[in-house]
Parts: structure tokens; C-alpha cells; sequence
């Protein structure tokens, strides 16, 4: 809070006009009375210092959104200035600029830019003064929207009332920005945030940045990691339907066509909160035992998200179809995504799994209250909780209920484990299985390798991550070691721990007593799951030619500050 008052006083100094400083005061005085308030009211020492992170927190992010605004004075007298001298002043007197214009003003030479809600904002000044350090560069060439649904203390009238006045800018849709290439499949794919990780361009695969993973329990949809395997289709909402093959022998032989808004209509609503991850989620470690063949996933391509659709039970037994139907062991999907032959994206699942009442398996068409996003697989996609990325199929078009698995190559051939002497030369994808469940799993997110920490007064830092299983299975505990694996705390599971959300992660967070005198440490997680699974403690002996399922314990090596 010391920090915070500091930093306000600093900011307010920046400022010239007198009513722009009186709304700055009232907001950081609010912040400092309401501790002071907590602090007389609080029952015990403990509790005060058990919440004392909270208002960090809620001073931090009411100051990034101030200090966003607190940089255009100077920009607004000169624009205030050349509109006094002309004799006609128009009504929009802010220039349009594009979102690919945006996006080139990223670093203090050409300015930091970012936008929220059709406007634009240049925060180059207000870096070197932000609280949270050089966080806030990255939102840099993007959009304020994600990082505002992580810290929801933005949102408050007063802070939008200020923000309103140091707009440099506005934001259009320019139809020539993104010109559609026919000569490159990829060309109409969608744009994303700059913030992202890019791991390989086309087709496009990113992931955010770890720490911003357990910023909040549900993932914003611009940061929930992207994994596509083709070209992002454009589908006219209008002319989509879903074809679901029948059954044999079914006297309405033809095949259920289901608009999107036959879906939204016949059939009841489900919502269900999921994690999905990739299977070459922290790949890059299998890559340091021995390289592989894959992406280089880090530890984010793993998110949640809140998904709305219909129950794929609900479809198959409009189609005909009935739990004990012989010879219906598998439900393929197929999607419309397609590469430049026409072979498009396909995955399966059991029947017995997708007629499950307590598997929950969706049609989804939205996602965290908004309609499926088009590198999420607009307008339908399937959502198959506990089960590999890989099988939730995007923007699907077709189901078919068959004795046999998807022939696609992504079934067939791929998102399969070996044994780690399997070499490229000798591998046999039809000896093994396809991935379905996931591993028990866990990683850190904060702090990042090779950070330099800090610990407080008591000698602590605070660790965080993620935990998550497959299959339904509930984290139960995560164990946390400082001086690499001598010695476990089990961590506080934080975020959202309520009945029926199975099928999501639960986020954790650790007081952690650094070693005394310590100048390197490595820090490791494990987790464990209701079935009592536990992680391998290294990669090595899970190593496998495509890097998948690395669920070993997670390892960050940090420096500590000289000040311990």
C-alpha cells in the first residue's frame, strides 16, 4: 500500500489540470481509506496480513486503468490547442486508425498504443509509473479487453468516465487490411492478440503468457490458447447446418440436417465449465532431454472457458439412436476445416462416452457468454471435457456413429504415446491407442525461469500455478518444493473450488519460505488427483518422438535478489 501511495503521488504530480487531479485524488483515497477502514476494523493481526495482498491487488489494477489515462495530457493540450486556432471544429476531431495500424506501435520509439472498446489510447509515459511494473507492455498493440476481464476492478464508472477523455484515437474496420488471398488458404484467417506466443503462423498455433493463465479461473477468450490444424473456415451462420448420420435400418433413412438455429431452439441448454489442454502442452521440455517432432508448446496450451451448447446425447437420440444400439462403438466428427485437397479435420470418440449422461459432452455455440470466436471454432464446435484437446473438434459440420474409429491422420496417425526408444524409423502408430483421458498435470506459472526474486520482511514469495487430470478427476493436492525436491508444502487451492466443476482446474497459490542465504533455487510442483495418480518426477523416462503427454514434475529455476 506504501508502494501504491508513492506511486500515486508521483502520477497526481504529472497532471496540470485541477479537476483531472481531484478525481485522481478521490479514487486513490478511496483505495487508502478503505484499508485504513479494514486495518481498524480487522480481528487479528493474522487477518490483516492474510488480506493485505487483496488491496495490492485491487490498487494495482485500479491504477492501471487510471494510469492508461494519466499519459494524455500532453497529447490532449496539443490536440486542444490546434482546435482552438481553426475556425470550424469538427464533430470527431480524433483520427481512425486501423487495428494493423495499432499493432505498429508497440515500443517507446513509435509508442505504446492499445485499445478498449473502439478507441485508442497511447500509455507510452505511464509505463516507467505503473505499479505492476513492465506488465502492462503486454497489452502493447492490442487490446485492453483481456487483461480488463482478469482484473474486473477496471470496470468501474469513474475510471471509464476518465478514460473517455484521452482517447487519441478511434478504431475502424478497414475491408483492405486483410485482403483475402485465394492463392493463400490462410489469408481470411481471423486476427489475434499481439500478446500471444506464436508457435508456428500457418497454421496458426499461440499460447499466452504462463502468468496470465492464473490471473483467473476462467480464461479470456483472446487468451485462451489456439491450436488449429488447418485454415480457419469462413462459415455463413445463415447457410450452416449439421449433418448427423442415422442409424442403419432406420425407416427415415436420410440424415438429420440441424440448423444453428435448430440447434439453439429444440434442443435444452447445457453449460459446462471445461479445461481443455493440448497434448504437446510443455513439449519444449521433452525437446531439452531430445528433440521431437512437434510444436514448441511451453506451459500454456491449457485454458478454461465456460461453454453453452446442447448435449451431443440429446442430437443422437433425435437421430435415432439409443444407448444400447449393437455395433455404434465409436462417434466420429468431422469438421470443415479442409486443406487445399479437401481433406478436412476429423477425431473420435467412444459412443458409450458420448451417450453419457455424466460426461457431458456438448455442441457448443458459445463461449464465456459470447458466440463461439472463429479460432474457436464459430459457429459449433464440440467440447469433449476430460478428454485431449484433440478431440474437440472445431467448426464441425458432420457426425457419424460407426463400429470404427475416425480413419482421419490426426486419429490414425498422430496424438499417440511411445515408449521412449521408439524412433521415427521403427514407430508403428497402429500399436498404440489414441489419446483420449489426460494425465494428472501441474505447472508454474509465477514466477517465470530465470526470474530474479525478491522474498518480503518474512523471507517469502508468493508461487502460482495450475493443477488439472483428465477424465473427470478432481485435483486434490499440489506440493510445492523450494530446494528442489528435498522437502514439500502442499499449496492453497484457490479460485473457484466449487461442486461440479470436475471438469476444470483448480488454480494454486503458495506463502513459500525461501532458503536462507540462497543465491539459485529450483522450485518444483507436483500435483495429485483423486485417484491418487502422482507425476513422473522427470521427462526422461516419458519421452516420446512427438513430445505428447509431458506430465513430469514442473521445475523453475530462479535467482534470488541480493536483498535476502
Amino acid at each position: 500500500m506504501t508502494l501504491l501511495c508513492r506511486v500515486s503521488s508521483v502520477a497526481l504530480c504529472s497532471l496540470t489540470r485541477p479537476h483531472r487531479l481531484q478525481k485522481q485524488i478521490f479514487l486513490s483515497a478511496k483505495i487508502c481509506t478503505a484499508k485504513n477502514e479494514f486495518r481498524r476494523n480487522r480481528s487479528t493481526e493474522a487477518e490483516y496480513k492474510a488480506n493485505q495482498w487483496k488491496w495490492g491487488a485491487t490498487a494495482a489494477g485500479a491504477l492501471l486503468g487510471l494510469g492508461s489515462i494519466l499519459v494524455f495530457d500532453t497529447q490532449k493540450r496539443k490536440v486542444t490547442q490546434a482546435e482552438s486556432k481553426e475556425e470550424a471544429v469538427p464533430s470527431n476531431p480524433f483520427p481512425q486508425y486501423t487495428r494493423e495500424d495499432v499493432k505498429k506501435h508497440t515500443n517507446p520509439t513509435d509508442r505504446i498504443w492499445v485499445t478498449y472498446s473502439g478507441e485508442v489510447f497511447d500509455i507510452t509515459d505511464f509505463v516507467e509509473l505503473h505499479p505492476g511494473g513492465k506488465r502492462i507492455l503486454l497489452a502493447a498493440g492490442g487490446a485492453l479487453e483481456p487483461f480488463w476481464a482478469l482484473y474486473g476492478v477496471h470496470k468501474s464508472e469513474h475510471v471509464m468516465e476518465i478514460l473517455q477523455e484521452y482517447k487519441v484515437g478511434v478504431l475502424i474496420h478497414d475491408d483492405t487490411e486483410e485482403p483475402q488471398d485465394l492463392s493463400d488458404p490462410y489469408s481470411g484467417d481471423p486476427s489475434r492478440h499481439p500478446i500471444l506466443k506464436i508457435n508456428s503462423q500457418k497454421p496458426f498455433n499461440a499460447e499466452p503468457p504462463p502468468e496470465l493463465l492464473t490471473e483467473n479461473f476462467i480464461t479470456p477468450n483472446e487468451l485462451f490458447f489456439k491450436r488449429n490444424h488447418l485454415p480457419v473456415p469462413n462459415i455463413n451462420p445463415d447457410e450452416f447446418q449439421l449433418i448427423v448420420d442415422r442409424p442403419p435400418g432406420l425407416k427415415q433413412g436420410k440424415p438429420l440436417k440441424l440448423s444453428l438455429k435448430d440447434l439453439k431452439t429444440k434442443y435444452p441448454r447445457h453449460e459446462v465449465t471445461v479445461t481443455l489442454q493440448c497434448a504437446g502442452n510443455r513439449r519444449s521440455e521433452m525437446n531439452a532431454i531430445k528433440q521431437v517432432k512437434g510444436l514448441e508448446w511451453g506451459t500454456a496450451a491449457i485454458s478454461t472457458a465456460r461453454w453453452v451448447g446442447v448435449r451431443l446425447r440429446d442430437v443422437l437420440l433425435d437421430a435415432g439412436y439409443t444407448e444400447d444400439v449393437s455395433g455404434t462403438q465409436h462417434v466420429q466428427f468431422e469438421g470443415l476445416d479442409q486443406d487445399i485437397t479437401g481433406t478436412k479435420y476429423g477425431a473420435s470418440i467412444s459412443f458409450k462416452r458420448a451417450m453419457s449422461k455424466d460426461h457431458e459432452v456438448l455442441l457448443a455455440f458459445e463461449m464465456n457468454g459470447e458466440e463461439l470466436p472463429k479460432d474457436h471454432g464459430y459457429p459449433l464446435r464440440v467440447i469433449v471435457p476430460g478428454v485431449v484437446g484433440a478431440r474437440n473438434v472445431k467448426w464441425l459440420g458432420r457426425i457419424i456413429v460407426s463400429e470404427e474409429e475416425s480413419l482421419s491422420h490426426w486419429q490414425q496417425n498422430d496424438y499417440k504415446g511411445f515408449n521412449p526408444n521408439v524412433d521415427w524409423d521403427t514407430v508403428d502408430f497402429s500399436s498404440s491407442p489414441a489419446i483420449q483421458d489426460l494425465p494428472v498435470q501441474s505447472a508454474i506459472t509465477e514466477p517465470c525461469p530465470g526470474q530474479t526474486i525478491t522474498p518480503d520482511h518474512d523471507g517469502k514469495v508468493t508461487i502460482k500455478g495450475y493443477a488439472w487430470s483428465g477424465g473427470g478427476r478432481e485435483i486434490v493436492r499440489v506440493d510445492v518444493s523450494m530446494d528442489g525436491g528435498k522437502t514439500w508444502t502442499v499449496a492453497d487451492l484457490t479460485g473457484e473450488q466449487k461442486e461440479g466443476l470436475k471438469w476444470a482446474w483448480k488454480l494454486w497459490s503458495l506463502e513459500a519460505v525461501v532458503p536462507i542465504e540462497a543465491k539459485e533455487i529450483t522450485i518444483i510442483c507436483k500435483a495429485v488427483d483423486s485417484g491418487y495418480n502422482v507425476q513422473p518426477d522427470t521427462v526422461a523416462p516419458i519421452w516420446n518422438l512427438r513430445g505428447v503427454l509431458n506430465n513430469a514434475w514442473h521445475r523453475v529455476r530462479v535467482t534470488v535478489g541480493e536483498d535476502h
